[in-house]
């Protein structure tokens, strides 16, 4: 199977910083997309932004510039740096991996982490 792990939550003033990271382990064979989403109270989970192998990034339109997604392929890890935080970014943060995997053979699945708490408040 596969595991994700996030870290990196927290309370922050708005204005402030905050990186999240995951890191995905596992029957992973090769992981095509990382991924950050978001859900807050009475909301529907959004895309904030993704990766692909190749580097490719894909942002939300809400951010105007104030995140930047990463990610180490030797370490099966994806980042999210929060910049100039605002109280409506305060949500539960998923970490989404698009991979292909051992299972029966080679298998492409999706999978998603347990979720980060990230608070934006003075």
């Amino acid at each position: 199977q596969v595991q994700l792990v996030e870290s990196g939550g927290g309370l922050v003033q708005p204005g402030g910083s905050l990186r999240l990271s995951c890191a995905a382990s596992g029957r992973i064979l090769n992981i095509n997309t990382m991924g950050w989403y978001r859900q807050a109270p009475g909301n529907v989970r959004e895309l904030v932004a993704d990766i692909t192998s190749g580097g490719r990034t894909r942002y939300a339109d809400f951010l105007n510039g104030r995140f930047t997604i990463s990610r180490d392929s030797a370490k099966n890890t994806v980042y999210l740096h929060m910049n100039s935080l605002k109280p409506e970014d305060t949500a539960v943060y998923y970490c989404n991996v698009d991979a292909m995997i051992e299972r029966n053979g080679v298998t492409r699945d999706s999978y998603w982490g347990q979720g980060t708490q990230v608070t934006v408040s003075s």
